[in-house]
C-alpha cells in the first residue's frame, strides 16, 4: 500500500488503514462462467417479485391499515442499513481457505434465510391461528401479524446478505476489466427480470391453491393460499439457482493490508464503514447522490404500485369483494411487461454506454421515470373522474394506459439495477477497500432513502385522502432532480475512460500540470 500522502500540518492518509489487496491478474472468467454466477439472482429477485406484488395487499388482508402498512417494509431498509455493510465487511476479510471462498458461503447463507422466510411470511396466518387468532370473520389477528413481521424481517436479511455478496462477487472476478464489470452487472440485471417475470406471473395468476389444495385451511383463504403456494414455488427455484451459482466459479486468494501507522489493527465495523467517507473523492460522492435521489422516487412505486391498481384505478378495497385483488392481478400483469422490458434493456444498456457514456444514460433513464410517474398521477385523476357503469371494472383506456406507464418502467429499472454498481464499483477500487465493503456503502445510499419514504408516504397519503397519489408525487420530483444531477454531475464518457481519469496516477498528473486531451 502506497505511503499516506504528506502536508504541511501533518500526515494526511490517502488510502484508507486497511485495503484489500487484489491478486495478481490471471486467466479471466469466461463470460458464461459469470453468467452462471449471477444466476442466483433469478430466485432472489422471483421472491423479491412476490413480495412486491403481494404482501402490501396480504398485509391490510391481516388487518393493518393502509396507512401503516408502508412503516411494515421499514423492515428491509433498517436491516439493509446494517445487514448488507457488515456482511460485505466481514466477506473482505473472510479467510479464502474456506470450502466455499470469500462470497459463497454467506450467498449459500442468505438463500437458506429467505426460504424460511417466505415459508414463515407465507403461513403466517396459520400460526397465528395455532397461538390464538380468533376464528371470527373480520376479526384483528395480532399474533398472525407478529408472525408476519417476523418473517419478513427475515426475508429482507437474508435479501440483503445475499445481494452484496453476489455483487462483490461478480466485481471480485471482474477485476479491474470495467467493461466486463458491467457486463457481469448486466447479466445479474438480466437473471433480476428473468425472476421478475416469474415472480409476476406467479402473482398475478389466481390459481395455484388448485395445484397446492394443502394450502387452504380454515385461516388461510384462498387469496393467502394462493401466496402461501407462490412462496413454495419460490423456495424450488431458489435452490437450484443458489447452487448453480456457488458452483460455477472458484474465487481468488485476497490479501488484507492493515495500516502500520494504524494505532488499532483490529478496527470496529462501523468506524471503518462510516469513517472510509473521508477517502470518498467527488465522482464516488456524486454516484452516491445520484443513487439516493433515484431510490426516492423507486420506493413509493415498489411500496404502491398493485396498490395503486386496486385502489386508483379499480377503485376497490382490500376488505370488499374481488375487484381490488382484480386490480392487484392486473398490476402484477404489468409489472411482468415490466419485467420484459427491463431484461431486453439489460442486453443493450452496455452498448448504450459505449455509445453514449454511463452517466447520460443512467440521467435520461431517470428523467423517463419522472414522466412515468407524473402520468400514473395523470391517470389516478381521470380513473377518478371517470364512469365505470354498472359492472364496476374501469374503461379499458385507463387500463391500458397504466399498463403501458408499467410496461415503460422496465427499461430505468434496469439502469438502477446495473449503472450504479458497476459505476462505484470502478470508482471505489482505486481507495484500496474491499468490494464487499463498496456494495455495501452504496446499500446506505439506497435504505436511508427507504426510510425516509416508509416513514413519510403513509401519513403523507392519509393527509391528502388516503390515496397514493402524493407518494407518486414525491417521486415524480425526486426522479427529476436525480436525472439531472446525473446529466450534470457525472460523466458522460464511457466508464472506462471515467475511471481512468479519477486514478491516482491521473489526479497526480493533474496536479503537477499535465492535462490529457479535451473532450
Amino acid at each position: 500500500m502506497p505511503p499516506a500522502a504528506t502536508a504541511a500540518g501533518g500526515a494526511r492518509r490517502t488510502r484508507p488503514p486497511t485495503s484489500i489487496t487484489p491478486p495478481p491478474p490471471g486467466p479471466k472468467v469466461p463470460l458464461r462462467r459469470l453468467l452462471r454466477a449471477a444466476s442466483v439472482a433469478c430466485g432472489i429477485q422471483f421472491g423479491w417479485a412476490l413480495q412486491l406484488s403481494l404482501l402490501t395487499p396480504y398485509v391490510q388482508e391481516l388487518g393493518i391499515p393502509h396507512a401503516f402498512a408502508s412503516l411494515v417494509w421499514l423492515c428491509g431498509p433498517l436491516s439493509g442499513l446494517i445487514v448488507q455493510p457488515l456482511v460485505g465487511h466481514v466477506s473482505d476479510r473472510l479467510s479464502i481457505h474456506s470450502p466455499l471462498g470469500r462470497r459463497r458461503p454467506f450467498i449459500a447463507g442468505g438463500a437458506a434465510v429467505i426460504a424460511v422466510a417466505v415459508l414463515t411470511v407465507g403461513f403466517s396466518a396459520d400460526f397465528g391461528r395455532l397461538l390464538g387468532d380468533s376464528e371470527k370473520p373480520g376479526a384483528a389477528r395480532p399474533r398472525a401479524v407478529v408472525v408476519y413481521l417476523i418473517g419478513f424481517w427475515l426475508l429482507d436479511v437474508g435479501n440483503n446478505a445475499t445481494q452484496g455478496p453476489c455483487r462483490a462477487l461478480l466485481a471480485d472476478l471482474t477485476g479491474k476489466d470495467h467493461r466486463r464489470t458491467r457486463i457481469a452487472n448486466a447479466y445479474f440485471s438480466l437473471f433480476m427480470a428473468l425472476g421478475n417475470i416469474l415472480g409476476f406471473a406467479t402473482g398475478s395468476y389466481s390459481g395455484w391453491y388448485t395445484v397446492f389444495p394443502f394450502t387452504i385451511t380454515s385461516a388461510c383463504s384462498i387469496n393467502c393460499a394462493n401466496l402461501k403456494a407462490a412462496f413454495l414455488l419460490d423456495v424450488i427455484i431458489l435452490a437450484v439457482t443458489t447452487f448453480i451459482s456457488v458452483t460455477s466459479v472458484q474465487e481468488s486468494a485476497y490479501i488484507t493490508v492493515e495500516d502500520s501507522n494504524s494505532h488499532d489493527t483490529q478496527e470496529a465495523f462501523l468506524w471503518e464503514l462510516f469513517g472510509s467517507f473521508r477517502y470518498f473523492t467527488l465522482p464516488v460522492w456524486m454516484v452516491l447522490i445520484v443513487t439516493a435521489l433515484t431510490w426516492i422516487g423507486w420506493f413509493p412505486f415498489i411500496l404502491f404500485d398493485t396498490d395503486w391498481f386496486g385502489r386508483e384505478i379499480y377503485h376497490g378495497d382490500p376488505d370488499k369483494g374481488l375487484v381490488y385483488h382484480n386490480g392487484v392481478g392486473m398490476g402484477s400483469f404489468g409489472l411482468m411487461l415490466n419485467s420484459v422490458v427491463l431484461g431486453f434493456t439489460s442486453v443493450v444498456l452496455e452498448r448504450l454506454c459505449r455509445k453514449w457514456g454511463a452517466g447520460l444514460v443512467w440521467g435520461v433513464s431517470n428523467i423517463i421515470m419522472c414522466f412515468c410517474f407524473s402520468a400514473m398521477l395523470v391517470i389516478a385523476y381521470l380513473a377518478g373522474n371517470a364512469d365505470y357503469g354498472p359492472n364496476g371494472l374501469p374503461p379499458d383506456g385507463i387500463v391500458i394506459a397504466s399498463l403501458v406507464v408499467f410496461t415503460i418502467l422496465g427499461a430505468p429499472l434496469a439502469v438502477t439495477y446495473s449503472i450504479p454498481y458497476a459505476m462505484v464499483s470502478s470508482r471505489i477500487e482505486p481507495l484500496g477497500l474491499g468490494q464487499g465493503l463498496a456494495m455495501g456503502i452504496l446499500n446506505l445510499a439506497i435504505v436511508i432513502p427507504q426510510v425516509i419514504v416508509s416513514l413519510g408516504s403513509g401519513p403523507l397519503d392519509q393527509l391528502f385522502g388516503g390515496g397514493n397519489s402524493p407518494s407518486f408525487a414525491v417521486a415524480a420530483i425526486a426522479s427529476f432532480f436525480s436525472g439531472l444531477v446525473a446529466i450534470l454531475g457525472l460523466p458522460r464518457s464511457s466508464q472506462t475512460r471515467t475511471s481512468r481519469s479519477f486514478s491516482p496516477r491521473a489526479r497526480t498528473q493533474g496536479r503537477h500540470g499535465h492535462h490529457g486531451p479535451h473532450r
